[in-house]
């Protein structure tokens, strides 16, 4: 089974932004933009992740649980209502539809991590979203 660990990284928030997957602690996959946030940056490393796995079994672990609750527990009631909520529109619609498509279609195991507390392959994560951001990097790197 696959294991990646995802992070993204914003600054200013909005503003600069970048995002890193750490697969299997022998690559990163980066990217950046130039105008994004610090959620953007986090779901676009998910999205990197599960298109990386291709449909096979894998573990993705991410520090944002804002991304696990939408694609494990609120996207099912969102996508159900036509893409609305209760009270707001749904923010970065765009990346939501994306990201939860790919994981309905996936064998991802989505798992919360607790950021910045000594997780090797975590801080790895967020070491290369900010060169990424900083460097505006794309592509694959072999660690």
């Amino acid at each position: 089974m696959i294991t990646y660990y995802t992070d993204g990284s914003c600054s200013p928030n909005p503003g600069s932004g970048g995002f890193a997957v750490i697969k299997e602690t022998e690559t990163a996959i980066v990217g950046s933009e130039q105008m994004s946030t610090n959620i953007r940056m986090e779901g676009r490393a998910i999205i990197e992740a599960l298109n990386d796995a291709n449909g096979e079994p894998c573990r993705i672990y991410s520090d944002s649980e804002f991304w696990v609750n939408v694609i494990t527990k609120w996207g099912v009631s969102w996508e159900a209502r036509g893409w609305t909520k209760k009270g707001s529109e749904i923010k970065n619609l765009d990346l939501v539809k994306e990201v939860y498509e790919l994981y309905k279609k996936s064998q991802a195991q989505l798992i919360w991590v607790r950021g910045h507390n000594g997780t090797l392959n975590n801080e790895l994560a967020d070491i290369w979203a900010n060169k990424a951001r900083e460097e505006r990097l794309f592509g694959k790197v072999l660690l």
